[in-house]
């Protein structure tokens, strides 16, 4: 009887969680990117939406990836693949933020969707 109860309180905050996603989107919010080229020139933690193809890998969790605005180094943690092969012909979806250093800007990459 205990358990149930739990439960019944807990079904309700859970599924409130679900329609939470959507995020702030008024003033001060900053804008998510959507090309290369606008990501070089991004602040520091700038979300980062783009699309185009992981072309080749530099060195570890390195990569270099294009669309029609330019290219630019993405830093993508193996467990952020996703389970499918990517080639340098595939399209796909990075979602992450712009890491700004004193060499330069990079992706810091936190999804990778492939794009049919």
């Amino acid at each position: 009887m205990k358990r149930q109860a739990l439960a019944l309180l807990f079904v309700p905050l859970l599924s409130t969680a679900a329609f939470a996603a959507g995020g702030y989107t008024g003033p001060g919010n900053t804008p998510q990117v959507t090309t290369v080229a606008a990501a070089l020139e991004a602040a520091d933690d700038t979300p980062v939406v783009l699309t185009g193809q992981i072309v080749k890998r530099i060195k570890g969790d390195k990569y270099e990836f294009k669309d029609a605005t330019g290219t630019i180094q993405v830093e993508i943690d193996d467990d952020d693949w996703p389970p499918q092969a990517i080639s340098e012909t595939a399209k796909v979806k990075l979602t992450g933020e712009v890491e700004r250093d004193m060499i330069g800007r990079e992706i810091d990459v936190d999804i990778v969707e492939l794009v049919q």
